[in-house]
């Protein structure tokens, strides 16, 4: 069968369609895997020796629930030094060392390990990475003996004060990597297929929780930080278990509530700016809103794109936060009251956003970044690690 010009040049329209991003620009994730690929299969070749470490492996005596219950305790919260009975008292933006946190550490330790292999695999297709990681689901979302249960309604306790609060909500966000990176995998020939499902059998157990529980409710109206990592973590976890219509769900309020009211027409986030840690927080709240976009832009529905009717976007967040992140001394505000000096890493809007305008100078700034941070509070405020598996 004979092709004329015309069904040629369609071809070639197609072609150059699917090598081209949402936004119509040629995409960087080549170049950030020929970036990050000697750190991944290092940290690949790490995660091969490791065994699975969930929420059953430590308890806390301080937690109203049981063993397979995530608990953790508000991080901004010490005892009173008036009377140690008495019950803790905030100390905003400054951590108590002292706090139960070993199911968090334990959550991003599964993100990292299973992003380390689904990047490798993306990198190399050696399955052997792939049958490596399926302990690790098995051990978190379905052996009963270890499992978590899908809930977080004792997460960021209050010694004397709370059992669990609804900002405890956001320690979901630490599961992302982890539910991405089998998504990656799930098409691997060594996948247990009977993994997967229950794996997102118990993930919209989770989504049935956040959404219809009095705490998930109220991170979901929380006006700041809180309220955009609870659209960013339902997105992720809805387009893992398929559900298009909570999908849905999560763009619109992208647009008509976190965009409006989170952003100032210059770009900023003034509620981030009013903390203690301003510059830390406003880099959180724009990789989180840059994560949305990456994860819920489609054809005819493109979140980079979208302007608020006063000219709000997602480009203008980033516009306005580059500079600073690109020359942090010329940052005008407060300097954060902890941790300033370890920011900014590898920010995710960074390279996400030079993938959708390509911007060369935003993915240069990336790549010089530092991409495996240490310190704890940084990594915990940096879910999104991982681009390649984004991509």
């Amino acid at each position: 069968m004979s092709t004329s010009k015309d069904d040629v040049m369609k071809i070639i329209l197609l072609l150059s369609t699917v090598m081209m991003g949402v936004c119509g620009t040629v995409s960087y994730k080549e170049d950030a895997g020929k970036t990050l690929r000697r750190q991944l299969l290092k940290q690949a070749s790490a995660a091969m020796q490791q065994l699975p470490i969930t929420v059953t492996s430590n308890y806390c005596v301080r937690s109203a629930g049981g063993r397979h219950d995530f608990y953790s305790e508000g991080d901004y919260w010490w005892p009173n030094p008036v009377s140690a009975d008495s019950p803790y008292v905030q100390k905003d933006g400054l951590t108590n060392p002292e706090n139960f946190v070993a199911h968090r550490h334990a959550m991003i330790r599964l993100s990292q390990l299973t992003a380390a292999l689904a990047s490798a695999y993306s990198i190399t297709g050696n399955e052997a990475y792939v049958q490596k990681a399926i302990p690790h689901y098995r051990a978190w979302f379905i052996d009963t003996a270890t499992m978590m249960n899908p809930h977080l309604q004792y997460a960021q306790a209050i010694r004397g004060r709370f059992t669990g609060r609804s900002i405890g909500v956001i320690d979901g966000i630490q599961l992302m990597e982890a539910i991405q990176s089998l998504a990656v995998m799930e098409k691997a020939k060594c996948m247990d297929t009977a993994l997967v499902t229950g794996v997102k059998q118990w993930v919209a157990r989770l989504l049935q929780w956040l959404t219809t529980h009095p705490y998930g409710k109220d991170e979901m109206n929380a006006q700041n930080n809180h309220g955009t990592c609870w659209v960013m973590q339902v997105a992720v976890f809805a387009r893992f278990t398929g559900n298009k219509e909570l999908m849905q769900f999560c763009r619109d309020r992208y647009k008509n509530i976190l965009l409006p009211n989170q952003m100032a027409i210059d770009g900023s986030f003034p509620l981030e700016l009013k903390r203690t840690k301003p510059y830390g927080y406003s880099i959180f709240n724009l990789d989180a809103m840059a994560t949305i976009c990456q994860v819920l832009s489609v054809p005819g529905d493109n979140l980079w794109e979208y302007k608020t009717a006063d000219g709000k976007s997602i480009r203008k967040g980033i516009d306005y936060l580059f500079p600073f992140v690109a020359k942090k001394k010329s940052w005008p505000f407060e300097h954060d009251v902890m941790h300033w000096t370890e920011w900014p890493v590898a920010q995710s809007f960074l390279i996400f956003g030079a993938n959708a305008f390509d911007r060369q100078d935003w993915f240069s700034t990336w790549q010089r970044l530092d991409h495996a941070p240490s310190d704890d509070e940084i990594i915990r405020n940096w879910p999104v690690r991982n681009p390649l598996i984004w991509m």
